[in-house]
Order: structure tokens, then sequence, then C-alpha cells
């Protein structure tokens, strides 16, 4: 269970580095950059050490899920971004193939 928990904060800072690069600017902003790319090791380190007991296909995919819905739905609250009907609906297509890994995970 703590692997799982490693890798929740894991893909929390995938989230953070993700919506931190519009701040970037190209990567031009000294600062925000400081702070996307530390969030990427961060991030990076986290997934590295809970695949010591998951399964690395395993906690990649839910790592790269978690981040791609938190994302989303960051950009579409914060950022303007559409929240049609079929882009929500490819949202919960990624969080029901992300539950269907953790729970299939041996």
């Amino acid at each position: 269970m703590k692997s799982w928990l490693i890798l929740l904060v894991a893909a929390g800072f995938e989230i953070v580095w993700a919506l931190g690069l519009k701040s970037t600017h190209g990567f031009t902003r000294l600062w925000p950059s400081i702070g996307v790319i530390a969030a990427m090791v961060i991030s990076m380190w986290l997934l590295s050490l809970a695949t010591r007991e998951l399964p690395i296909g395993t906690a990649y995919a839910v790592w790269t899920g978690i981040g791609a819905v938190g994302t989303a739905i960051a950009g579409v609250l914060y950022f303007n971004e559409s929240a049609s009907a079929l882009r929500l609906l490819c949202i919960v297509l990624i969080i029901a193939g992300v539950a269907g890994l953790k729970f299939l995970a041996k």
C-alpha cells in the first residue's frame, strides 16, 4: 500500500510540473523553470521508489494516467480549456484504465 501512496504523490508532482510549464514561457523565466524542474525531479524520484514494489508497466501507466487526467481537469478549471462531452468521456476512459491497472496489479 505504501508504494501506491508514493505513486499517488509522484503523480501529484507530475500534475504540478505539467501545469507549471505554462508559467515558464518556454523555460525563459528562471524561477518558474526551477520550480518545474524540481517538481519533475521529485516526481521521477518518487516514481522510481514506487517501482521497487510495483510492476513498472502498471506504475508508469498509472503515473501518466493520473497526471494526464489531473492536468486535463486543471486545464478546464484554471485555463478555460474545452470541457466538451467527448473530451470528458476520454478523461473518464483514462480513469477507468488507471483504476483497472491498479486493481489488477499483482
